[in-house]
């Protein structure tokens, strides 16, 4: 009998995962969704990082990351940030359920395909992870303008929070990002044409 292994199958589950599950929303979103947005927007970051501030990232291998940066949340669910961060001990703690979440995952892959997706998975890289974090973070900020443009004020508050994290970043390509396309996601449809 041939042997299976299960991560694909279960990595398809990711659109089954909602996130802002606390808050009500106009439109819910998956840790799916939400990563295909990281990802878009890391890569971004990425290639802006290189081309304008001397980064050395692979615009590719950080797109896959962040395509892979909520994986774990398959097996261990979506946390609320605010949970998640409120202290350092509850931190810590749940950066080791994370590590071990991708080590299950890991393990449901052959040998040589598991090697291929660790650094996906536990990401160590620290310009690749803080170029993913930035656009988790991003990602977070521009769900917060949909919601208050569709009049959910439930995301008022958030949105304040992270883009006050975000201008704290000190990355130069998020600060790129934001002056020069972030305004963008204020504008309607009709506006962008």
């Amino acid at each position: 009998m041939k042997e299976t292994y299960n991560f694909y199958a279960l990595i398809s589950r990711m659109r089954y995962i909602d996130r802002w599950a606390l808050m009500r929303n106009t439109t819910r979103e998956n840790i799916q969704e939400h990563s295909h947005m990281v990802a878009v927007l890391a890569h971004a970051l990425a290639v802006i990082q290189n081309r304008h501030f001397g980064g050395a990232a692979d615009p590719g291998r950080v797109a896959v990351a962040a395509l892979y940066h909520d994986a774990t949340e398959i097996l261990t669910g979506d946390m609320p940030t605010p949970i998640k961060y409120y202290n350092p001990e509850i931190r810590a703690a749940y950066g080791q359920v994370e590590r071990v979440a991708a080590g299950r995952l890991l393990d449901m892959l052959p040998g040589e395909l598991a090697e291929e997706y660790r650094p996906y998975l536990l990401e160590e890289d620290p310009e690749i992870h803080a170029l993913v974090k930035a656009a988790d973070r991003l990602a977070a900020y521009i769900k917060c303008v949909e919601e208050r443009k569709a009049g959910n004020l439930e995301f008022q508050q958030a949105g304040e929070q992270i883009l006050e994290s975000l201008r704290a970043n000190p990355l130069p390509a998020l600060g790129y990002f934001m002056e020069h396309f972030l305004p963008s996601f204020e504008l309607t449809l009709d506006e962008l044409n």
